[in-house]
């Protein structure tokens, strides 16, 4: 099975903390949909005819579509590639998109059969603080809507550790969302990105740096309160009542195939990974010469064990002994030979052949990745 990724790369506004590729002008947008129906076209052989298990519509902001816009897009989808029946449909929304009418046209003119709502959080001040779009109003009220719908096909981005989130503020966050009974969430610790409003205002000391301390709080909190509620945790970020896990992002995490179609957009065949040009004149110019804007790279070995380590301890599936020995050596001899320090510090555990993160382990996910990881000319 295989996954599409559609990139919409328009936001009314720059959030601080973003560093995903956009334009908050929508000069371009006729012109771009032409090329990504353009570029659907170029690529329909790339996943080899494997019918789609998901298809995600992500940016930037694809609520800003019309729904004639939508519709079009997924016509020429259906010309070019196979879905599997129940196919995984998701359309990323922010809350100030989300009306009666707009959610009525989704739900009787598009196949979109899930929605990822980006609320982030229902506080006033957190939400002018991360400079999103909307308001807690409309935070709240676009669950109601969404629900009333028909759309109970839900997940949830909420921020935790930004200065201005309390622990009680994100408890009533956390409560909010469970209370509302939205089957999927995906919470993100703040991070400073490179290059983004955030980075030049901690480095000009006009926010303060992330409180590492509060962060792990409100993470041992997350855990707490989504087990409480039966919700599993099977990724670091994403937690999922049972059967509801996100298709699309599991292709992502399992090492399945995806296209990725738009500026920025990155696709995965099991061999190598390519990426777009991010980029959205150079991207229109490209697509209108019959050329598709993007960077190749075959991976090595090395990098094919890093990836697997990488995303496998992310998950509560981990990384299986046997898969990492066909992997090769030496990194898989590098593998059972570090990890073991993790085991003795309760950090990771292994059960039936495979390797997990244990709780605290999950506490330092980046760090015990990356110690394992696979150093071109790393002596064991």
């Amino acid at each position: 099975m295989a996954g599409l990724y559609l990139h919409i790369p328009f936001c009314k506004q720059a959030c601080h903390y973003c560093n995903f590729h956009f334009s908050t002008s929508l000069k371009l947008k006729t012109p771009l949909l032409d090329a990504l129906c353009q570029e659907i076209a170029l690529q329909r052989d790339y996943l080899q005819g494997a019918p789609l298990k998901s298809v995600y519509l992500g940016g930037g902001t694809p609520s800003l579509l019309e729904t004639g816009e939508l519709t079009a897009l997924f016509e020429t989808i259906r010309q070019y590639f196979p879905l599997e029946n129940g196919a995984e449909i998701t359309l990323e929304a922010n809350p100030d998109d989300i009306s009666l009418d707009k959610l009525r046209d989704w739900k009787n003119y598009t196949p979109v059969n899930r929605l990822s709502i980006g609320i982030q959080s229902f506080s006033e001040t957190d939400l002018l603080w991360m400079h999103r779009a909307h308001n807690a109003h409309e935070a709240r009220a676009c669950l109601d809507l969404a629900l009333e719908t028909g759309f109970d096909n839900l997940t949830v981005d909420l921020i935790y550790g930004a200065p201005t989130t309390s622990d009680a503020q994100w408890q009533e966050n956390l409560r909010t969302v469970l209370d509302a009974g939205v089957p999927h969430l995906s919470c993100y610790s703040l991070t400073v990105e490179e290059g983004t409003a955030l980075a030049h205002f901690v480095q000009k000391g006009q926010a303060p740096p992330v409180d590492d301390q509060k962060s792990a709080r409100q993470f041992a909190w997350l855990l707490e309160e989504t087990a409480r509620h039966g919700y599993e945790h099977y990724e670091i970020s994403n937690f999922a009542l049972p059967g509801r896990y996100a298709r699309h992002n599991s292709n992502y995490w399992t090492g399945a195939h995806y296209l990725g179609i738009g500026p920025s957009a990155h696709s995965f065949n099991g061999v190598s990974r390519q990426w777009n040009v991010a980029n959205n004149a150079g991207y229109i110019r490209a697509l209108q010469a019959g050329q598709i804007p993007f960077e190749l790279e075959t991976l090595s070995p090395a990098q094919r064990y890093n990836e697997y380590v990488m995303t496998g301890l992310r998950t509560q599936w981990g990384c299986e002994e046997q898969r990492i020995r066909t992997l090769g050596e030496p990194m898989a001899a590098y593998f059972f030979s570090e990890i073991q320090a993790f085991i003795a510090a309760g950090q990771v555990e292994k059960s039936a052949g495979t390797y997990r993160l244990t709780r605290e382990g999950k506490f330092l996910a980046d760090r015990i990745a990356s110690d394992l990881f696979w150093v071109e000319n790393a002596e064991v």
